[in-house]
């Protein structure tokens, strides 16, 4: 008998795509400098970084839409765009947004998706009826895509994206503006194709999710600078995490105190409490009451490594008048602390026979911030466009700083600010020109003009952009310039529907730096989000919930109510999701 021969190590797997010192400049900017990484087989990678770092780029670059500079792309073992790009089999692509034509329906986006991977008439039937199954469309093929609430149109641009049965998964921010419970089943969803051999690159701005993944790159300014497992990069700030909690109404100046201090690195409001990093070397500055160490989590390691939140005073609320002392008159200068800015009595809307808000009744005062939450297409928007005097109620009463809407709409919209869902300042104007028109359109004095535009300019690091198409600004850029022009003439309310939707945990950051220095000066803020750790800033939020106003409170008190044995420490999600569970099956019963 012959003696075995010696023992072969099984290869290691192959990556599902690599890129080697690949660089990608547009003229004289380097979008991408250098990556070199590689995706592992079978998983779900995150992809993460500030907006402007690489991250669509790269996923282009991987789908086969662009060649780099230099270097090499490998996709399933050949180089993309030799294989047709898009088209070819094996690789899926989601694009912002979805990538869907709004103004055909379901079907026929699925066609037309089906018609670039030449599907025959028998395969495309197969996949139509798997797909319309898997993503639960089956009951709305006819229904134009631009109908589609957030959720459904994540379903959809998923099924044209997995029409050619791809190996390699490619989704470019898929659940910016989805609400949780649309988010939560896309990673349902993607979770079992991972189960089924298909490997996944998820681009997102929301590091809950990203914290779920097996794999991370993180990005910035087109370098890699993190390939590995989450946990170990939440590793790094471990031991310096730590809560504070703090009395009533006086969270957003304590978390603005913590920050100012040298050895503190990021400092974010938690409901009643205060979420704080130290800076490395001094944790045992925070090891007394009355803080308490915490987990660490990947939004802190991230807010680290690049470089901390920002520090400083924001300079925004210099041109609002100081509001007068509590029993003040208010009037024009400004706003009594505790007056009620904003009053919504039974505020209804129908469209023809479909009813989009019904009876929603809340009152926010000077300085406060209200949070209106609730899945897609639950009436929020709706609601917001009837308080801004852009929609006539079906019923019901509104006033905006003692303006009521129904009889003085112009002039109760002279006395606020909106920032609306989608940008909608006008992209074939410069961002100079954006600012002088809002400038105009508010009727500010030259005086005023010449002081709140440069200001402007100067806050919002607006300078190097002025001469440039503000269509053509990258996404952060655009929030910024959509909240200069929406708060020019020093409103006393702010309307900000879904403001940083898509937008980094930096950008987030710095967003509401500014508005918690507005809250100083009596302006009262209403803002949707479907970011649910960003309402924890919310002084109260309203839950809604297919046109009605399901819950009212702090965001600890939403919390508490979702409180139980298997899950005694909610987050906010959490409480979102479970409160609108229990509704719907009160409402089933």
């Amino acid at each position: 008998m012959s003696a075995p021969g010696p023992s072969i190590a099984a290869a290691p797997p192959s990556p599902a795509a690599r890129v080697s010192n690949l660089i990608k400049s547009f003229g004289v900017t380097r979008a991408l400098d250098g990556i070199s990484a590689q995706l592992p087989e079978g998983m779900i990678l995150g992809l993460l970084g500030p907006d402007g770092a690489g991250k669509t780029t790269l996923i282009r670059l991987l789908a086969g839409l662009m060649e780099p500079t230099a270097g090499t792309v490998e996709v399933l073992g050949r180089t993309p765009s030799a294989e047709g790009g898009t088209t070819q089999a094996e690789t899926g692509y989601m694009p912002q947004r979805f990538g869907l034509y709004e103004d055909l329906s379901v079907l026929d986006n699925l066609d037309l998706y089906a018609n670039l991977r030449a599907l025959d008439a028998a395969e495309r039937q197969r996949r139509f009826a798997e797909l319309l199954r898997f993503t639960q469309l089956a009951p709305f093929t006819a229904r134009l895509a631009g109908d589609l609430s957030g959720g459904m149109k994540q379903k959809l641009g998923l099924a044209c994206a997995l029409l050619g049965r791809p190996r390699l998964l490619l989704l470019d921010e898929p659940g910016v503006g989805v609400d949780p419970l649309s988010r939560r089943e896309l990673w349902r969803m993607v979770s079992d194709l991972v189960s089924q051999g298909v490997t996944v690159l998820w681009s997102t701005a929301y590091l809950e999710e990203a914290e779920r993944c097996a794999h991370i790159w993180l990005l910035d300014a087109g370098r890699l600078l993190y390939a590995g497992a989450p946990r170990e990069l939440s590793a790094r700030v471990r031991g310096r995490v730590f809560s504070r909690r703090v009395a009533p109404g006086t969270a957003r100046r304590t978390a603005e105190e913590e920050l100012a201090r040298p050895t503190v690195l990021d400092a974010v409001i938690q409901g009643s409490s205060v979420r704080l990093v130290a800076k490395p070397g001094h944790a045992e500055d925070f090891r007394h009451e009355p803080y308490q160490p915490v987990p660490p989590r990947l939004e802190d390691a991230y807010i680290e490594l690049l470089g901390g939140a920002h520090k400083g005073e924001s300079l925004l609320a210099r041109g609002w008048p100081k509001p007068p002392a509590a029993g003040g008159t208010g009037g024009a200068a400004g706003a009594a602390v505790g007056e009620s800015l904003v009053h919504a009595q039974a505020l209804t809307r129908r469209f023809g026979d479909f009813l989009a808000a019904d009876h929603i009744s809340f009152d926010v005062r000077a300085g406060e911030i209200y949070g209106l939450l609730g899945p897609n297409g639950a009436g929020k928007s709706t609601t917001f466009r009837m308080l801004c005097g852009l929609l006539r109620p079906s019923a019901g009463d509104a006033s905006v700083a003692g303006v009521n809407l129904l009889h003085a709409a112009s002039r109760a919209r002279a006395r606020l600010g909106y920032m609306a869902q989608k940008f909608s300042l006008y992209g074939d104007l410069s961002v100079a020109q954006n600012l002088d028109y809002f400038a105009n359109i508010y009727g500010l004095s030259r005086a005023a003009r010449r002081e709140r535009v440069p200001a402007m300019v100067e806050m919002f690091e607006l300078a190097p952009h002025l001469q440039s198409n503000a269509a053509l600004l990258p996404l952060g850029f655009k929030q910024r310039l959509a909240l200069a022009c929406a708060t020019l003439h020093a409103p006393r309310v702010l309307f900000l529907d879904e403001p940083t939707s898509g937008v980094d945990p930096l950008m987030r950051r710095e967003f509401w730096h500014h508005i918690n220095a507005l809250t100083t000066r009596g302006v009262a803020v209403v803002v949707t989000t479907h970011f649910l750790e960003e309402a924890e800033y919310c002084d109260r939020i309203g839950l809604i919930w297919r046109g009605r106003k399901i819950a009212e409170g702090t965001p600890d008190e939403l919390k508490g109510r979702a409180r139980s044995a298997a899950r005694p420490e909610p987050t906010l999600e959490d409480a979102f999701i479970a409160l609108i569970e229990d509704e719907g099956a009160g409402a089933a019963a």
